[in-house]
């Protein structure tokens, strides 16, 4: 992976409505990707053939993991293993990091 040095919340971006994603790094083994969901967006239920972890930046949303509600709060990381079925809802401008591993 090349290195980078970068301040995270100088990246954040809102679109009025819907999601926004930058890819922050990609290589064979990681990928590192950053999410801003605006107010009220939601993501709707899927799954990655990858694990991973999402982190979240700044905001106020929910992240429904296996039919699990967890308060997406700054500071909270959430874990996923492979196949997992997860979903998003913003009740406010939300941003995260979403990091996948192969």
């Amino acid at each position: 992976m090349e290195e980078k040095n970068l301040n995270i919340k100088d990246l954040i971006a809102y679109s009025e409505s819907g999601v926004l994603s930058k890819v922050i790094s990609k290589d064979e083994n990681l990928d590192i990707t950053l999410f801003s969901m605006a107010e009220g967006t939601e993501i709707s239920e899927h799954t990655s053939t990858k694990k991973g972890f999402v982190y979240v930046i700044e905001g106020n949303g929910i992240f429904t993991l296996e039919g699990k509600e967890i308060k997406m709060l700054p500071g909270v990381l959430i874990t996923m293993g492979e196949n997992m079925v997860h979903k998003l809802k913003a009740e406010e401008n939300t941003s995260f990091l979403l990091v996948l591993a192969k």
